[in-house]
């Protein structure tokens, strides 16, 4: 690996970006006016017709119950400072996380108003969208939110949108182990991007429920091990992405994983532990833009 013209603050080796993600309270529901209803987690089961899910629903409910709790004890008992990827709606619905992500002096990220598909929104609709969110982030947390993460699918307006709303970083993406600059289209600045990764995302327990704690584990362990050795000192910075949803991981057969791998790289030298919104700045501050012509 070549050697790098920037580094992590203090020389760290790695940089570890836990983000929490909050969609439970602002999914697809037919009690929200929705005309479809959201898929059955566990059972990967879609609903053909838009009928209302009870079942679904609480299933949802059991992430605000029961698995935020867990999380939020676990991030305290580690001192680790995550990124909250947060449907506003959500907050607004389930404070104590809003609460939480201002004691725990957490980042605030936007998830969108909604966990909804914004992908068949017009520029106008994704605009306001887009703005509903970060006003209702603001409000609820204290903080204006600078990083963004959809549903999925973004629209060709998307970036440039969000820059003109006053973000900083975008998220929807998966093809890096570091933090980069990407073209915006309709706009000569480029953005800050801090991927995003899915192979690490604990819904791998969800998508396909036969992977056990254990080997999601093991897989978020190599995962680490392999950047933190790339990372050795005069390497390109590396960076790591570990994603976290309150109905998944914090289910009782599946946080006992995340606390191991939380002491796993609690106890390793040279692992900044931070929020994407300190990755992003620090990025930015080493590799200032350059106008695209």
């Amino acid at each position: 690996m070549n050697a790098a013209s920037w580094s992590w603050p203090q020389g760290a080796r790695l940089a570890v970006s836990v983000v929490v993600n909050v969609e439970e309270g602002s999914e697809y529901t037919v009690a929200d006016g929705d005309g479809v209803t959201e898929p059955v987690d566990e059972l990967a089961v879609v609903l053909k017709k838009p009928v209302r899910n009870y079942g679904n629903e609480s299933n949802y409910r059991y992430g605000i119950k029961e698995g935020g709790p867990r999380i939020i004890a676990l991030l305290k008992k580690y001192g680790i400072t995550a990124t909250w990827t947060a449907a506003a709606l959500a907050l607004e619905r389930a404070p104590y996380l809003a609460q939480a992500i201002r004691d725990g002096g957490h980042e605030a990220c936007s998830h969108g108003y909604r966990w909804v598909h914004q992908y068949r929104m017009n520029e106008e609709d994704e605009r306001a969208f887009i703005r509903k969110a970060a006003d209702s982030i603001e409000r609820t947390t204290g903080q204006r939110p600078v990083g963004w993460l959809s549903r999925y699918l973004i629209t060709d307006n998307t970036r440039r949108l969000l820059q003109e709303e006053g973000f900083r970083y975008h998220m929807d993406d998966y093809s890096a182990d570091t933090p980069f600059w990407d073209a915006v289209p309709g706009s000569s600045q480029p953005m800050v991007i801090v991927p995003y990764a899915l192979d690490s995302n604990d819904m791998k327990m969800w998508v396909a429920p036969a992977l056990t704690p254990d080997q999601w584990l093991k897989y978020a362990i190599d995962t680490f091990d392999v950047l933190y050795a790339e990372g050795e000192a005069g390497a390109e910075p590396r960076m790591m992405s570990l994603g976290l949803h309150l109905r998944i991981a914090g289910r009782p057969g599946r946080i006992g994983a995340v606390e191991r791998f939380f002491a796993y790289i609690s106890a390793k030298p040279g692992v900044w532990i931070t929020t994407r919104r300190a990755i992003a700045e620090h990025f930015e501050a080493c590799n200032p833009a350059r106008t695209a012509p």
